[in-house]
C-alpha cells in the first residue's frame, strides 16, 4: 500500500541550470538577455499606463506610430537604445544601465 514517491523540489535558480545550462553558457546568456528585454516592455507598458497615456499618445510624444510603441511593449528586442531611451524621457523616468566587463567579455547587465 505504501508505494509514494517523494517529489524532488528545486530552487528557480537549480531549474535553469538544469535546463539552460549553468550561468555563462550561451543557451543561459540568451535567456537572461530575452528575459531582461521581456521585462523592459512590460516596465514601458506599465509606466505609460501609470501615467495615462496611450500608445498613440506616446507614439506622438517621441515620433513614432502607436504600432512601434506596441511592438516595444510586447518585445524589446529590435528596438535601438536611442527608442528605449526616448521613450523613457517621455515617460520622466530615469535610466540606469550597467555594464560589465567580465573575462574580456562584453556585457549589458
Amino acid at each position: 500500500m505504501g508505494n509514494t514517491k517523494k517529489m524532488k523540489i528545486y530552487t528557480l535558480e537549480q531549474a535553469k541550470d538544469k535546463h539552460l545550462g549553468k550561468i555563462g553558457t550561451e543557451k543561459r546568456d540568451k535567456y537572461e538577455y530575452e528575459l531582461r528585454l521581456d521585462l523592459l516592455g512590460e516596465m514601458i507598458k506599465q509606466t505609460r499606463k501609470e501615467r495615462h497615456l496611450t500608445q498613440s499618445e506616446l507614439g506622438e510624444m517621441i515620433g513614432v506610430q502607436k504600432s512601434q510603441i506596441s511592438r516595444i511593449e510586447r518585445n524589446a528586442k529590435n528596438v535601438t537604445i536611442d527608442t528605449i531611451l526616448r521613450v523613457f524621457k517621455a515617460l520622466k523616468a530615469k535610466v540606469n544601465f550597467n555594464v560589465e566587463l567580465l573575462d574580456g567579455d562584453f556585457r549589458i547587465a
